[in-house]
């Protein structure tokens, strides 16, 4: 399969999504890293059932035949999208896009640290149609979800392995949640606020020295789709349903991203609760609706990240990264005195 031939089915795949979601109401803004994340999180489910590379087909295919479904019903003139119109910030993303995505596919992958293990994962997960286990002493897989690995593992899957072609992923993912933040603009007409936020972005990407673009680190990712997880519960501030549903599968994904989202989650979760107090009616029924909704929304978020907890405890008899007393204890055992007293001087 040609280059080509497999981005454009995975972008008609895309776009599939996107023409659904919005159908659901969905912000079009949001609706593109709403659709990368929800076919993260049903390629998750293939992937922890064992079946990857279905999942890729299934996911990608059934996006395309979504596409095709929505084409048709607009050829029909039934169940057609609103014109948003286009505006100046549209052109600056889409010129973005094709300038960064061309610079990156050319690029050599970067590796910073000995964290920087994405890039072995999705090898190992192109060519084996599997994730990684215990016994394939491979790389230490316990302690980092593989959210945006199932994402470019998707990609490359269509478009060919390359270093090129994962950091081109990556930044898809990247893409989208930046063109999110245009949701919350009140006037996009006003060319000002506009190239305010196009300028902050630009700002994001030329100063990001400790991770850049050109490696797969998930540190930028993880500010980029919080921002966007915020400005989705702003837009939504008065939607229950579709923010609810926003919430649990932004905080889903970014608990399967990496360890540490924790701390990003824990942002999104004080903003929906502050939302749902504040703006709505009170009444004396929402003391009872709104724990129920933040709990609902916030437990599914978590759902997928413990069922990799367990997953974790199952296959991997020990973590690399764990933190508890026993891998302490077994990591200073073999340090001598003098190599501790050292290590205490130096701090």
């Amino acid at each position: 399969m040609s280059v080509w031939l497999g981005f454009a089915i995975y972008a008609i795949g895309l776009l599939g999504y996107n023409g659904t979601l919005r159908r659901l109401g969905v912000s079009p803004y949001l609706a593109w890293i709403t659709a990368m994340l929800v076919q993260i999180l049903i390629l998750y489910g293939f992937a922890m059932t064992g079946w990857l590379t279905l999942g890729i087909q299934v996911v990608t295919y059934l996006g395309v035949g979504l596409a095709g479904l929505w084409l048709v019903m607009s050829f029909f003139r039934k169940a057609q999208l609103r014109f948003e119109g286009i505006h100046l910030f549209d052109f600056w993303m889409i010129g973005l896009g094709i300038v960064t995505g061309h610079t990156l596919w050319q690029s050599p992958l970067v590796h910073y640290d000995n964290f920087s293990h994405w890039a072995v994962m999705v090898k190992f997960m192109v060519f084996t149609g599997r994730l990684p286990g215990a016994s394939d002493h491979l790389i230490s897989f316990t302690s980092y979800p593989p959210a945006t690995a199932l994402f470019i593992t998707q990609f490359v899957h269509w478009v060919g392995f390359s270093d090129g072609a994962m950091l081109v992923a990556q930044f898809i993912l990247i893409w989208g949640a930046a063109y999110a933040i245009f949701a919350g603009l009140r006037d996009r007409s006003r060319a000002l606020t506009s190239f305010a936020l196009c300028f902050t972005l630009a700002i994001s990407f030329v100063f990001n020295v400790a991770i850049r673009l050109n490696n797969l680190l998930v540190d930028y990712v993880l500010p980029i789709v919080t921002i966007a997880a915020l400005v989705g519960i702003f837009v939504y501030r008065k939607r229950p349903i579709l923010l609810c549903a926003h919430v649990a599968i932004f905080v889903s994904v970014l608990l399967l991203v990496k360890n540490s989202a924790t701390f990003f989650v824990i942002m999104i979760g004080a903003y929906f609760l502050y939302t749902l107090i504040t703006n709505h009616h009170w009444h004396w029924r929402r003391l009872i609706t709104v724990p129920i909704q933040f709990a609902a929304s916030i437990g599914a978020g978590v759902l997928p990240f413990v069922w990799w907890q367990w997953h974790v405890k199952q296959t991997f008899t020990v973590s690399k990264h764990q933190i508890s007393t026993q891998a302490y204890a077994k990591q200073l055992s073999g340090e001598s005195q003098q190599a501790l007293l050292k290590i205490g001087t130096s701090f």
